[in-house]
């Protein structure tokens, strides 16, 4: 994804408890909306990252990988959230039966595992998240691509 307005530091995530404290310090800090795109390879902390962030949030129910569903909903500091996992998609013309346009609400927490097999599909993102391995642990940066976003990475930052 190009066309970024602002990129953040790179913060080591050396075990799941610095990405899930990682996944504390957005959640303190987001008060609105947010569509989030996350990047990484299999196995990068993508999904650890997004439960971390959904029960920093307050979601009490077990956050499940939507690795078959898709897509899961939730309600986060009473707001809608989603987390999708697109890695099964071969064409974004799969996701015309999940419903997407609830995922226009300008309220709502939007994560997306895999978003570039959803391309023109989904809403544009206020943020990414990029995990990749570094030695034994990871290492993630934030990217912000509008206004909303970057409010947020500079609180972060």
């Amino acid at each position: 994804m190009s066309g970024h307005l602002e990129t953040g530091p790179v913060w080591p995530l050396p075990d799941e408890a610095a990405t899930a404290a990682l996944a504390s310090r957005v959640a303190a800090r987001l008060d609105d909306g947010l569509v989030f795109y996350l990047h990484g390879p299999l196995g990068a902390g993508k999904t650890s990252f997004a439960r971390a962030l959904l029960t920093a949030l307050g979601v009490g129910e077990r956050v499940k990988s939507p690795t078959y569903s898709l897509m899961e909903g939730y309600t986060a500091r009473e707001r809608p959230a989603w987390h999708l996992d697109l890695y099964r998609i071969a064409d974004p013309g799969e996701l015309e039966w999940l419903g997407l346009d609830t995922l226009t609400d300008p309220d709502a927490l939007v994560l997306v595992e895999w978003p570039e097999r959803g391309a023109g599909a989904l809403p544009a993102a206020d943020l990414e998240l990029r995990l990749d391995y570094l030695g034994e642990g990871r290492r993630a940066q934030l990217r912000a691509f509008t206004a909303r976003g970057v409010r947020l990475l500079r609180q972060l930052s």
